[in-house]
C-alpha cells in the first residue's frame, strides 16, 4: 500500500533536520551510513543523539567530517553520485537535489552551472545530509509527500561570500523555480537553508496542512538552536492515504494511487548531422542534469535525409539546463518546447533474492492494485555476474521472484 509523508516545516528546514526526522521516524542509521560511504568512502560519519526542543524529544544528527573539506563543483558531485553504488531512486533524488542547488547558486552568483563552487552545500557534511536523507526517504518506502509552506527567517546570514540577506537568494530562486509557498517565519535568522529547501522540493509535490492519512508513524529532527518560543524541529508524519475513506477526494482510490498531473516540459530537436557515436553521451548528459527522460526517434527529413528527433522530458525549472545541454552537446541550432501534464502512478520498492544476490524491484499501483513489478536492470546484471549465470536467466528469475512477492 502507498506510503505518504507530510513534513511540518513551520520552524524552517535544514538538511540535518530533515535527515533527523526521517531517522526518528524509523529509517536505519546503518543504511544511511552505507549510502553515504558509497559516495565518499570513509569521509563522513553519521551519528545521532536524542535531544529536547521545547521539552519535546527529537533526533539530532551529527555529520562528522574532515574539518577542511574541499570545495566541489556540481560537475564533480555529479560524477561521485553517478559512480556510487546506490539504489537508483536514491541516486536520482540526490542528483535532483544537487542539480536544483547548482542552478539556484549559478543564478544567484552569475556563473555557469557546472562551475558553481558549492562551498557549504558542496562540503562533505552536505553530501552526508543530502545522500543520507534521500536514502532514509527511500528506506521508509515513501512514494508521495507534501509539506507546510517553508518558514524562511529574516535578517542576515554568514556564508563563504560574506554576509547575505535572509531569505538567501538561492533559497528564493529554488522556491520560485518550483512555485512553492513560503513565509518569513518568526525569527531574525536563517530558518531554511538552501539544502533544506532543495530536499523538501525534491520530495514534495503539494503544500498545506496534513492530508487525510491512516497514521503509521512520525519523527522529529532537531535543529541546532533550542528556541524558547517554538520547537526548532522538522516533523514528518507517515501514513497511508485515506482521502477516499473520509470523503474529501472525488475519486477515492484513484486519488490515493494516482497523484494529480504535474507540469512538465518536452524539448524537441531534429538533428541530421551529428556523429551517431555521440548520442549515448548526449543522452547521459541530459539525464545527469536532471531530465526525467530522454530519447531518440528516427525520422526522414526534407530531401530524404535520415535524422533523429531528440526529445527530452523535464520539470519546468530545469528547462534552462536542458536547453543549454542540447545546444552545446549537439549540432542543433534551435529547439521546440511545449508544456505537458505528467501523471505518475504511486510507486514503491522492494528487494527479492535471486540465489544469494539481492535485486531491487520497482512496484507501481493503480487503484491500490499492483499493475507492474519490474526488477532494476542494473541489479539484474550485478546478480548475473555474482552468480555466474546469463543476464537473461537472472532477469527471468528476478521477474518470477517479484511476481511471487507481488500477486495481482
Amino acid at each position: 500500500m502507498t506510503t505518504s509523508a507530510w513534513f511540518d516545516c513551520s520552524s524552517g528546514a535544514a538538511g540535518d533536520m530533515i535527515l533527523g526526522a526521517l531517522l526518528d521516524a524509523g529509517a536505519s542509521v546503518a543504511a544511511v551510513q552505507q549510502a553515504v560511504d558509497a559516495v565518499v568512502p570513509g569521509s563522513v560519519t553519521i551519528r545521532t543523539e536524542t535531544v529536547k526542543r521545547c521539552g519535546l524529544s527529537a533526533t539530532k544528527v551529527h555529520v562528522d567530517t574532515d574539518p577542511s573539506p574541499p570545495h566541489r563543483t556540481w560537475h564533480s558531485i555529479r560524477a561521485l553520485l553517478t559512480e556510487a553504488a546506490l539504489p537508483e531512486p536514491v541516486r536520482e533524488r540526490a542528483q535532483s537535489v544537487f542539480s536544483r542547488l547548482a542552478h539556484a547558486e549559478a543564478a544567484a552568483h552569475g556563473t555557469a552551472v557546472d562551475d558553481v563552487h558549492f562551498h557549504e552545500v558542496g562540503a562533505l557534511d552536505a553530501i552526508g545530509d543530502v545522500v543520507g536523507a534521500c536514502m532514509a526517504h527511500h528506506e521508509l518506502g515513501v512514494s508521495t509527500a507534501s509539506s507546510t509552506p517553508l518558514a524562511l527567517g529574516s535578517g542576515r546570514a554568514n556564508s563563504a561570500h560574506g554576509g547575505i540577506p535572509v531569505p538567501t537568494p538561492a533559497v528564493l530562486r529554488l522556491l520560485a523555480a518550483h512555485g512553492a509557498p513560503a513565509r518569513s517565519g518568526e525569527f531574525p535568522f536563517e530558518m531554511c537553508t538552501p539544502t533544506g529547501a532543495a530536499l523538501i522540493l525534491s520530495m514534495c509535490s503539494s503544500w498545506g496542512g496534513m492530508p487525510p492519512l491512516r497514521i503509521l508513524g512520525n519523527g522529529m529532527g532537531a535543529g541546532t538552536r533550542d528556541l524558547p518560543e517554538i520547537p526548532n524541529v522538522v516533523r514528518v508524519v507517515l501514513g497511508h492515504p485515506a482521502a477516499g475513506e473520509f470523503g474529501t477526494a472525488e475519486s477515492g482510490a484513484d486519488e490515493a494511487d494516482t497523484p494529480p498531473a504535474t507540469d512538465a516540459v518536452v524539448v524537441d530537436a531534429n538533428i541530421d548531422d551529428l556523429d551517431p557515436r555521440i548520442w549515448p553521451h548526449v543522452l547521459a548528459r541530459l539525464m545527469a542534469v536532471g531530465a526525467s527522460d530522454a530519447w531518440l526517434t528516427p525520422i526522414l527529413m526534407k530531401k530524404g535525409r535520415p535524422a533523429q528527433t531528440l526529445s527530452v522530458l523535464c520539470p519546468p525549472h530545469l528547462l534552462p539546463a536542458v536547453r543549454e545541454t542540447i545546444v552545446t552537446e549537439t549540432s542543433t541550432i534551435g529547439t521546440r518546447e511545449y508544456h505537458v501534464g505528467k501523471r505518475e502512478l504511486a510507486r514503491e520498492f522492494t528487494t527479492v533474492m535471486v540465489g544469494t544476490a539481492a535485486v531491487q524491484v520497482k512496484i507501481a499501483r493503480y487503484r491500490q492494485r499492483i499493475v507492474t513489478a519490474q526488477p532494476e536492470y542494473r541489479d539484474v546484471v550485478a546478480a548475473a555476474e555474482q552468480l555466474g549465470i546469463p543476464v537473461k536467466t537472472a532477469l527471468a528469475r528476478s521477474i518470477a521472484a517479484a511476481e511471487r512477492m507481488s500477486p495481482q
